[in-house]
């Protein structure tokens, strides 16, 4: 039996649909490689920087001073005077004579500048001459004065006698009243005519400058010829002579972290190094701790003063501190009293302050730290590091927080 022609048209295979559809398959495919290929290159492009870096491991060293003393707490600070002055004028003239200059010890009361006075004499002058003639002026009311009441004497005995009448009596009296009211406020006159001289002498004293504690000379602010004012007015007017340090007031201030500032009471013996003098030990003690907080920087303000004064000591010099442990023992060094210290390498600044970079779990962070004191090729850090923590010290110029990087120990 031979099958109809709808069966056999059924069974028939369509050979020109099958190429088409693998073709288009074929088209899909190289689609999807080329996107592939394509966010394989934009990932690679834009794919997180990894830099090579050498680190270090942050240690602890525990220092100890002679006699059994061990450093609580390392900072930084400068040299200050507690009385330094910029010496200025009262008035505003003209400056004749400045007779100091930078390194002159000077003592109280000392003249160091004279400005132009001849104003202040030629009205000095005047007012004394004002004064001398009121006082001539009295002299003069003071006679009449006298007369009139003799006259007022005499009349009162005349009319006694019935020899004047009433009205002249009374004449004579009134013209000694009038007298004594002159008088009285010619001498007025005088006291606010010797007032007058007196300004007018203080003004001219006023040109004269003087020290006001002995000291030494740091500065020299102005020179003759210069106008000289003791407020800003602008322009090329100096508001100073000089500046004068009393050296025997120099002390220490340091800025010590929050954290630390329970490691510090005042009494507690200190070791001072001058950078200047790196090996030079200066006993000190703290004098007071400033009972406020900077909000930004996170410190506390401690003053430091030496045990004895040296001539190498400048202002504005800085210096290094060691807090030690001491007699004064009412707070104790907590266990971790022992310093940190890294290299000098892995210390950078950053926007005024001293910075590191900590490696954690293959990044980087950028730590604020305070600096202490320096020894060598290593310093100590007084906050802003813990023992055991990895610190960048090559491969920092490029660095940026939360980047990756691969360490290099040492």
């Amino acid at each position: 039996m031979s099958p109809d022609k709808t069966t056999l048209d059924e069974l028939r295979i369509d050979r020109a649909a099958t190429p088409r559809r693998q073709s288009r398959r074929w088209l899909i495919g190289v689609a999807l490689a080329f996107l592939l290929a394509g966010g394989a290159i934009v990932w690679w492009i834009n794919r997180p920087e990894v830099m090579a870096v050498r680190t270090v491991a942050v240690r602890e060293s525990s220092s100890s001073n002679v006699g059994g003393q061990k450093t609580l707490l390392n900072a930084s600070g400068y040299v200050t005077a507690r009385r330094l002055s910029t010496v200025s004028s009262k008035v505003s003239g003209k400056v004749m004579e400045v007779l100091v200059e930078e390194g002159m010890k000077v003592e109280a009361g000392q003249v160091l500048a004279r400005l132009d006075s001849s104003n202040a004499e030629k009205s000095l002058e005047l007012v004394m001459a004002q004064l001398e003639s009121a006082r001539k002026a009295l002299d003069e009311t003071k006679a009449n004065l006298d007369r009139a009441e003799s006259e007022v004497r005499r009349a009162s005995q005349l009319a006694a006698e019935k020899l004047v009448t009433a009205s002249e009596l009374e004449r004579v009296e009134a013209e000694a009243k009038s007298f004594k009211a002159r008088l009285a406020k010619q001498t007025a006159d005088i006291t606010v005519a010797e007032h007058e001289v007196a300004v007018w002498r203080q003004q001219r004293d006023d040109t004269i400058i003087r020290a006001p504690f002995a000291g030494v000379v740091t500065s020299k602010n102005a020179q003759p010829g210069e106008m000289i004012s003791p407020m800003s007015a602008g322009g090329f007017t100096r508001t100073g002579i000089c500046t004068i340090v009393d050296m025997s007031s120099l002390e220490i201030e340091v800025d010590v972290s929050e954290s630390y500032i329970n490691r510090v009471e005042p009494g507690r013996p200190v070791e001072a190094t001058l950078d200047s003098y790196p090996e030079w030990k200066i006993p000190a003690k703290v004098i007071a701790i400033i009972p406020t907080a900077d909000r930004q920087k996170a410190t506390v303000k401690v003053r430091v003063g030496f045990e004895k004064l040296d001539p190498r000591v400048l202002p504005d010099m800085g210096v290094k501190v060691a807090f030690q442990s001491g007699s004064q023992s009412a707070v104790e060094a907590p266990s971790d009293s022992g310093s940190i210290v890294v290299p000098k390498a892995a210390v950078r600044q950053r926007d005024g302050r001293d910075v590191v970079w900590v490696v954690r779990d293959g990044r980087v962070e950028r730590r604020a730290v305070i600096v202490g004191v320096s020894r060598d090729d290593q310093v100590s850090i007084a906050a802003g590091l813990i023992g055991g923590e990895r610190v960048v010290v090559e491969g920092l110029d490029n660095l940026a927080d939360n980047i990756r990087v691969t360490e290099t120990k040492r």
